[in-house]
């Protein structure tokens, strides 16, 4: 799978950029020790070198020394975070999962004749007394509201049975939904409306990993919701 050789690459790319940190370490270390000796064969009898100086030089050079192995380990752990990453989101392959967002589609099963919604959910950011979720038609026209119960702070799954508020069959076709949730004393609580997704494969970019979705979508593995 190329988005594996992906994977590989990047972290080849991490180990050839260990390697020339390695050697410029190493090309720093000489050159220093070079102008520090030919510093010592041509000082002045009468005026030497001060102890204090030279070991401030060497100071420098250490302090140099122990950024660039700073660096070079914070370097290994990145490559390591993205390879763990890497295999994480390969496991996703096939899933089905909720994202932020608000469209759904609605279609009629041609076999039983049932209307059928795609998956969706709500995102409560903290406990609601009260939530409101509401079905909208291409036009924006409020074709459902669905009232909830109290729920405390978490992802909620839901389904449409493709209804009107009336109990009447409405067309088939794109739909979005808005969520809207309050505490007990009436204030707004964040809340965010959640589309479904499925996972086709994962590709490493310039952006970091991406999962690429049926529908052509690419989302962040950080925008997962939850996995169906």
């Amino acid at each position: 799978m190329s988005t594996v050789n992906d994977v590989y690459g990047s972290n080849a790319a991490s180990a050839l950029a260990n390697a020339q940190t390695s050697n410029l370490m190493g090309d720093t270390q000489d050159r220093f020790l070079t102008l520090l000796v030919t510093q010592l064969q041509n000082q002045d009898p009468l005026n030497p070198m001060d102890n204090a100086e030279v070991t401030s030089q060497i100071a420098q050079l250490s302090m140099v020394n122990g950024i660039q192995g700073l660096n070079n380990t914070l370097l290994a752990l990145s490559g390591q975070m993205d390879m763990s990453q890497s295999l994480q989101a390969a496991g996703l392959i096939g899933k089905d999962i909720l994202y932020p967002g608000e469209k759904i589609s609605l279609g009629t099963d041609p076999d039983t004749g049932a209307k059928a919604a795609t998956p969706f959910g709500i995102d409560l950011m903290s406990g609601a007394a009260k939530t409101k979720v509401s079905i909208l038609d291409s036009a924006g026209k409020v074709v459902r509201e669905i009232e909830l119960d109290a729920k405390d702070a978490g992802i909620y799954p839901m389904t449409w049975d493709g209804l009107d508020s009336a109990g009447a069959a409405v067309p088939d076709g794109a739909y979005t939904v808005q969520v809207a949730a309050s505490d007990a004393d009436g204030q707004p609580v964040s809340a965010e409306a959640l589309t479904s997704g499925h996972i086709n494969s994962i590709a490493y970019t310039s952006e970091g990993l991406k999962l690429n979705l049926a529908l052509g979508q690419k989302i962040s593995l950080l925008d997962i919701r939850q996995v169906m």
